[in-house]
């Protein structure tokens, strides 16, 4: 697995370009970037999405169900967590395809450390 972020530029172990994959990776929310965490073996760029679209995507999922599960002031919690988590999903899927490393705070770094102790 290559250590250093790379801009995004180059092909990866499935034979996609790294800003398309990186893209895809947040396609499916966490679903699909658990999925690149298991079949990307050598990219980096593409592993970090996918961990940080997971790590992202997976909470902001919990804790929309959680919000749902309170009356009325849940619900508005719940409708505006959604809100976030779509505002969030553009904004990396537009950043991953133009090769950006974009981490956002907090979720980024814990996905840069929690990357280094998976190797799947």
């Amino acid at each position: 697995m290559e250590k250093t972020p790379s801009s995004g530029s180059g092909k990866t172990s499935l034979c996609i370009d790294e800003n398309v994959e990186g893209l895809l990776a947040y396609l499916g929310w966490w679903i699909t970037g658990i999925i690149f965490l298991v079949l990307e073996k050598d990219s980096y760029f593409v592993r970090f999405h996918a961990m940080q679209s997971t790590v992202t995507f997976l909470g902001i999922t919990v804790l929309g169900w959680i919000f749902g599960i309170i009356p009325f002031v849940g619900w508005v919690l719940a409708n505006l967590t959604w809100l976030l988590g779509i505002i969030l999903w553009i904004l990396e899927m537009l950043e991953a395809y133009q090769g950006k490393l974009y981490k956002f705070p907090y979720v980024g770094d814990l996905s840069g450390q929690w990357l280094e102790k998976v190797n799947i």
